[in-house]
């Protein structure tokens, strides 16, 4: 008898238990590295040919969309206001917007709104570069809300803040990399995703100067063994945290090995496996592999590389490393050598500022004029399309189920036809 309940009670858990899909949930996906598990995605598309719809948006944004069942999430600037809007995954029209308070201004090519969202299916949580942070469920209910500004000092970051934040089980982990215009310390916090309660707040120390100490990066998260660290790029240093208690468990030098005082960083960290690449602006990109403790600069750093990227970050396969810098020229190195494949391989003239993402064997690549080159992966470059949308475009692609999401400045599109979930 107690086999046959258990059987059923198996059953009935098939029957009703959803069917999982791959959403994209953070900046970088759902593996938080850039890459997705589709297959069979769009390889070319046009503002008129395999768009399933477009959705007007008011202004020019680096934030990602976010992608979870029936929603897209995204932070938009218009004028001098915020907003995160909610739009139907289906129909490509907006469900619901929700205000984040003023203070929207331009500074350089980005605004306040470039900071991702994030959700875990259940809540938004949104991040502005005006330091408002605030979760939503998805009715478009306030949760709770926080203006980290007023609470810990006004950031002095020259170009604005940007970073978006890490979401992990029950917490949010956010960055302030900062020291151009203020004096107050860098700090990591760890916010309890519930109540937006401040569970620590770890202060990052430099020896930075000048512009150097600003980060524009996000932080990724380390798995190996029984180990997950929260690992965060910045102020020349690359920086190791545990999650109870945002103690630093390691750090590396190297990033600016000249002390360039304007040596900002904008491309983030991306871990795969053990493996973390640590970028800063184009010389020198470093690899480090995981388990040390302590100054692991003369133990862990594998290999460094000076033709890394300065804005997208690169993705890696675990075979192959893919950076793409500014200029749209492409290296494929061997993760775990450093060794060059292939490269300097020149892209269509342009200029990059989108994150590469990695998925069904192709790499995807958005310049600023909304062409986006899709490679194959592999040690020999093969360029399969460019597909031009004709619009200014700062923002990363998002994937899920089949479709690519693409944000320019005037409109958020959904290419490819939705493939139910199997």
């Amino acid at each position: 008898m107690t086999n046959r309940l258990l059987l059923i009670a198996v059953a009935i858990i098939l029957i009703v238990a959803p069917v999982s899909a791959e959403y994209w949930p953070q900046w970088r996906g759902p593996m938080l590295n850039g890459i997705s598990s589709e297959k069979n995605l769009p390889v070319k598309w046009s503002t008129s040919e395999n768009v399933a719809w477009k959705l007007a948006v008011p202004e020019r944004s680096g934030s990602t969309p976010i992608v979870w069942a029936e929603h897209l999430f995204l932070n938009v600037g218009e004028g001098s206001e915020l907003s995160l809007w909610a739009v139907d995954r289906g129909r490509g029209v907006v469900r619901w917007k929700r205000p984040l308070g003023g203070g929207n201004r331009r500074m350089m090519k980005q605004q306040m709104s470039s900071p991702s969202p994030v959700t875990d299916g259940r809540a938004v949580w949104i991040m502005t570069g005006t330091g408002v942070l605030k979760a939503f469920d998805f009715e478009g209910k306030e949760l709770w809300g926080r203006d980290i500004q007023k609470e810990y000092g006004r950031f002095g970051l020259q170009w604005g803040y940007a970073s978006s934040p890490l979401l992990h089980e029950d917490s949010l982990y956010v960055q302030v990399l900062h020291g151009m215009h203020t004096d107050d310390p860098s700090y990591l916090l760890r916010i309890d995703k519930a109540t937006g309660k401040t569970l620590w707040r770890v202060e990052r120390p430099t020896t930075a100067r000048f512009e150097s100490p600003d980060a524009y990066t996000t932080p990724a998260l380390l798995r190996y063994g029984t180990n997950t660290e929260v690992v965060i790029t910045g102020g020349d240093v690359i920086t190791g945290h545990e999650l109870a208690t945002g103690k630093e468990l390691w750090r590396a030098d190297g990033l600016n090995p000249r002390n360039n005082g304007d040596f900002r960083i904008v491309a983030s960290p991306v871990v795969l496996g053990d493996m973390i690449f640590a970028p800063s602006r184009e010389r020198p990109l470093l690899a480090l592999k995981s388990g040390g403790r302590g100054n692991v600069t003369s133990s862990h750093v594998l290999w460094s590389f000076n033709n890394g990227p300065d804005v997208p970050t690169p993705v890696s396969d675990g075979t192959y490393l893919y950076s793409i810098n500014d200029r749209g020229i492409m290296y494929c190195l061997d993760a775990k050598t450093g060794q060059t494949v292939y490269g300097p391989q020149r892209l269509r003239n342009a200029t990059y500022s989108g994150s590469t993402i990695l998925a069904d064997g192709r790499i995807y690549i958005t310049d600023e004029d909304g062409v986006t080159s899709v490679v194959q992966t592999g040690p020999k470059f093969a360029l399969l399309a460019e597909n031009d949308l004709g619009d200014y475009t700062l923002s990363s692609p998002a994937v899920s189920e089949g479709q690519i999401f693409l944000r320019t400045a005037s409109f958020l599109y959904a290419i490819g036809q939705r493939r139910a979930a199997k």
